[in-house]
């Protein structure tokens, strides 16, 4: 006599939620079934109802176990483009929206016009190298491509390499042909632009919203979200998802709660007092104040785009430039900063402040911590020519140096020269 049909509700939570399955015996054999997701609406009630309805079938005899579905058959030599839209469908929720816009850049724009008809044996080390030097040669001849430097180019065979390493395990090809510092062009090392102490307060001043007329107001949301990008280190993704329930004023905390790392996320970043007066005063001026609305929220209470950010701290910098233009104790601000430069202001001014690389790890959310001690050999050389007990106060109204103990104060005029790396 066969066994009678009996069953189960599963709950398995996850990141996103709860999933409902059933476990049932059906026909001498155990089942498992999915059944449903808490983020879909499904709940544990439905799931005890659909259990009663399978194990209602069973006994009737009218039940039948799902099979799975077989997957089709792969191509033996697909095409670069059926093999790579079918690898950024498949990778495109696994990473950061900022790296799924680099991927389609990448491939819509440059490798898919020139690979998308080879099959992925036509794709050799000599293709690929023609590749190269057709975007070296448009770039020179016709400037169809404007300003595409040799690390951009260097980005899209890197995307290459990552598709085509698939293909390899997939058996398509024996090897990449994209792997390999040979493939890739000599670039020069970017840039790297920030903040000196005493440029900050004339960048924060002269943060205004054009009128009509040519006339100027204040605009207090980007200053202080340029602000707190100086005094937490926050990655430009980071400010603009912040809400009010990760910044604790009274406990001068602010919580990072999700980030393109597994270090960042999760960290916990002491606001400064300074910042902590001019949050709280924001806080009681905007509109978007409660738990749950974005700090740095549009006029709509959506969140803001980094490229919004970036023309209006471009701007900002043009600005505050006419305004120093003629003094001499301050220097002009590099007119390449962006939004990242007030990450590195904030590694340095930690360092100026008498803080310690493990510390400027953790406030940073870095596993790693070669970039810390880098930028630390750099700033140590300012804290030597400072003498024992400097420390930087006041950055976001003037940038001062005071001493320890002693109660020994130096001159407010005197600035600080810091090199990041």
């Amino acid at each position: 006599m066969a066994r009678e049909s009996t069953g189960q509700v599963l709950e398995r939570k996850g990141k996103r939620g709860i999933t409902y399955a059933a476990r049932v015996r059906a026909y001498g054999e155990r089942h498992y079934l999915t059944l449903g997701y808490s983020w879909e609406g499904y709940t544990r009630r439905n799931a005890d109802t659909e259990l009663q309805n399978i194990l209602a079938d069973i006994r009737r005899g009218t039940w039948t176990p799902s099979q799975p579905e077989r997957a089709p058959a792969p191509a033996q030599d697909p095409t670069f483009h059926e093999f790579a839209s079918q690898w950024f469908e498949a990778h495109r929720h696994e990473v950061a929206a900022r790296s799924v816009e680099d991927y389609q850049w990448a491939l819509t724009r440059h490798l898919l016009p020139f690979f998308k008809d080879h099959h992925l044996t036509q794709i050799t080390i000599a293709e690929v190298d023609r590749y190269k030097h057709t975007k070296v040669r448009h770039r020179e001849r016709a400037r169809t491509e404007r300003m595409l430097s040799n690390r951009s180019i260097n980005a899209t065979l890197a995307l290459l390499a990552q598709v085509l390493e698939l293909a390899v395990e997939y058996g398509h090809i024996q090897f990449n042909p994209a792997r390999g510092r040979r493939r890739r062009l000599k670039a020069a090392r970017p840039k790297r632009t920030w903040l000196e102490p005493e440029q900050i307060k004339p960048l924060l001043d002269a943060t205004v919203r054009g009128q009509r007329g040519g006339k100027t107001t204040p605009d207090p949301k980007t200053r202080i979200l340029l602000a707190t990008g100086v005094c937490t280190g926050l990655r430009i993704s980071e400010l603009l998802a912040l809400r009010w329930h990760e910044v604790n004023l009274a406990q001068g905390r602010l919580t990072v709660l999700d980030s393109k790392t597994d270090a960042g996320a999760g960290r916990e970043i002491d606001i400064w007092p300074e910042l902590r007066d001019e949050l709280a005063t924001y806080k009681t001026q905007t509109k978007h104040g409660k738990p749950g609305d974005y700090v740095f929220a549009t006029a709509t209470g959506k969140a803001d785009t980094s490229s919004n950010i970036a023309k209006r701290l471009k701007r900002a910098v043009t600005r505050a430039n006419e305004q120093l233009a003629g003094q001499e104790d301050v220097s002009p601000i590099p007119t390449e900063l962006s939004p990242h430069s007030l990450r590195r202001t904030f590694a340095s001014l930690l360092y100026l402040r008498g803080e310690n690389p493990v510390y400027v790890m953790h406030q940073m959310g870095h596993t790693d911590p070669k970039l810390a001690l880098r930028i630390y050999t750099k700033v140590m050389g300012e804290q030597r020519r400072r003498g024992p007990g400097a420390r930087l106060v006041g950055v976001l109204d003037g940038a001062r140096w005071t001493q320890d103990a002693a109660g020994e104060e130096s001159s407010a005029d005197q600035t600080a020269t810091v090199a990041v790396a």
